[in-house]
């Protein structure tokens, strides 16, 4: 084993994939009689992983920049033969957002969603096992597993609750993912023919050594890998399956996805940085222009498609799709700079689409309650409205006084939870959107203009001022619709477990503003990381297994 970490830090990097397995198993033993134990289980397992994942987060941190790896060989083979785990700025970044989404949308579920299906709990599980097997694997293969089971997870949580909304938007959803998943496998396949190895730090180091009779299967499957990991991605025009899907599943549910197309661009990020920088030879940039115009393009689509929206839950998913079009572009422009950018805005936008989505479920609810027609005596009036109003009075549109009427805590807390999302979403100032939009646009400014050109960078500096505009607009026409709009509504009725969740989420928000420097370094490091891709080759192939002990 690799003296990179101690004993107890290299326990650590397999211990968020071990913790969530393991429970997932206890949970299908426990069954479903035992509600209250596997909702203690679960919610103690699931903040356990996200202290794992913030105590990795914490180690890379306090390392030299960039060049801080945790490696866990869990077969005890040499490299490359075995597989290999890495901690790294990156997964260690990925693993708390998915943690934090995770938590979040587990604690909203208690209220009660969890108890609207089968085996919510043993799928939740499996969900941030393959999520945090994925950001941090390092061969081929094992990211295609974990895929496999964080989207069979998802398959089976986007069906919970039923209904026939959810079974069409499912099948759309399945049908999708296992096409991208058959072109995972021919992709890796091809890779696999002509490298000889599923290492992606091997891979990384033999590609100037492939043959040129063997390029073009080489940039044949380069290409399909690519195809599958955008499809994930929900790049343009492969996204026609996100806003359904994601409407139609559960808020916990949708909630937690808002991490899934992250994923996608994860493996775009890695692998892309890692076997093709600046500095690859023949292979330098390969596809970069098509990255930056497709994100380019599924920005615009994603921020049209919000202004397009009547729905919330709708709008909440082009969203996701405008932030994930956002990081693709970025990712092409091969600038540490902007990428330090991106990736705060990957943490802002994570936190605040999950709480978008948590929030869509409580606003709508509120919509749905009607409230009985008032009577005619004053004596039966609200004790907020005034009989006898003064001339002099202020009077809302139906003559009742605005003066000492009291806003009830439950419509003040929807109100200021969806302010501060839209400020987040649209990048608007003082929030983290902000922040990391106004980081992008410097870096533009400052930055060359990378493979795309010049053209391409002043597209997106123009998108992404563009869409936050866009985004606005969208927001505000649906807050005015459900907070603004006289509606003969009573105020809504809140759990503190639905509460819970979205306040922490936000203010996960606020704690990137008051830590934007430190997180800005943070994020600084990684993308320098990112364009060193030796770093990463060196720490791996520096692995050692530990040597078996003999009896003296």
């Amino acid at each position: 084993m690799t003296g990179w970490l101690s004993l107890p830090m290299q326990q650590l990097v397999i211990a968020p994939v071990l913790l969530p397995l393991v429970t997932a198993a206890l949970l299908l033993l426990l069954g479903e009689q035992r509600r209250v134990a596997a909702v203690v289980l679960n919610l103690a397992s699931t903040v356990a992983g996200l202290l794992l994942a913030a105590a990795l987060l914490l180690w890379v941190d306090r390392q030299d920049a960039p060049a801080a790896f945790g490696i866990y060989l869990p077969g005890n083979w040499p490299v490359p033969m075995g597989i290999v785990l890495v901690a790294d700025r990156l997964s260690a970044l990925m693993m708390v957002l998915a943690g934090s989404a995770g938590l979040a949308a587990l604690l909203f579920s208690l209220a009660r969603w969890h108890r609207a299906g089968v085996h919510f709990h043993p799928l939740f599980q499996l969900q941030l096992m393959g999520l945090y097997g994925a950001f941090l694997t390092a061969d081929l293969f094992n990211l295609f597993v974990f895929f496999e089971v964080l989207l069979a997870a998802s398959y089976g949580l986007l069906m919970h609750g039923g209904g026939g909304h959810r079974v069409r938007a499912g099948l759309h959803y399945i049908a999708i993912n296992l096409v991208a998943s058959l072109l995972f496998l021919i992709g890796v396949a091809l890779i696999y023919g002509v490298t000889g190895t599923l290492n992606m730090a091997d891979i990384a180091q033999k590609l100037s050594q492939v043959p040129d009779s063997d390029r073009g299967l080489l940039g044949a499957g380069a290409a399909i890998l690519s195809i599958a990991f955008l499809a994930k991605a929900a790049v343009w025009p492969l996204n026609f399956w996100l806003p359904p899907a994601y409407a139609a599943a559960g808020a916990p549910v949708s909630a937690l996805f808002a991490i899934l197309t992250k994923v996608g661009v994860y493996a775009v990020l890695r692998l892309w940085t890692l076997c093709f920088p600046a500095s690859a030879g023949p292979w330098a940039l390969f596809g970069g222009e098509v990255l930056v115009w497709g994100g380019l393009a599924t920005l615009a689509f994603g921020a049209l498609g919000m202004m397009a929206s009547q729905r919330l839950d709708r709008l909440a998913g082009f969203s996701v799709i405008a932030s994930s079009g956002t990081l693709l572009a970025t990712i092409g422009f091969d600038s540490p700079a902007l990428g330090a950018g991106a990736l705060f805005y990957l943490a802002s936008s994570t936190l605040a689409g999950c709480a978008l989505f948590l929030l869509v479920e409580l606003i709508e609810r509120a919509r749905q309650v009607e409230l009985a027609p008032l009577a005619d005596d004053d004596d039966h009036l609200p004790d907020f409205i005034d009989a006898e109003p003064r001339d002099d009075a202020n009077l809302d549109d139906e003559e009742q006084v605005l003066i000492g009427r009291a806003i009830p805590a439950a419509l003040a807390f929807l109100g200021l939870a969806f302010i501060l999302c839209t400020l987040v979403v649209a990048g608007l100032p003082p929030l983290s959107g902000f922040i990391a939009k106004l980081a992008m646009l410097s870096a533009l400014l400052a930055a060359p203009p990378g493979p795309a050109g010049a053209v391409a960078g002043q597209a997106l500096f123009a998108l992404l001022i563009v869409s936050g505009l866009l985004a606005t607009t969208a927001l505000l026409r649906v807050g005015v619709r459900h907070f603004w709009a006289p509606q003969n509504r009573p105020p809504p009725r809140l759990r503190v477990t639905e509460c819970v969740p979205i306040a922490l989420l936000l203010s996960g928000c606020l704690l990137l503003v008051v830590r934007g420097e430190t997180a800005l370094t943070y994020t600084r490091a990684t993308a320098d990381a990112l364009h060193q891709p030796q770093l990463y080759i060196d720490a791996v192939f520096r692995a050692r297994p530990v040597a078996e002990r003999t009896a003296p």
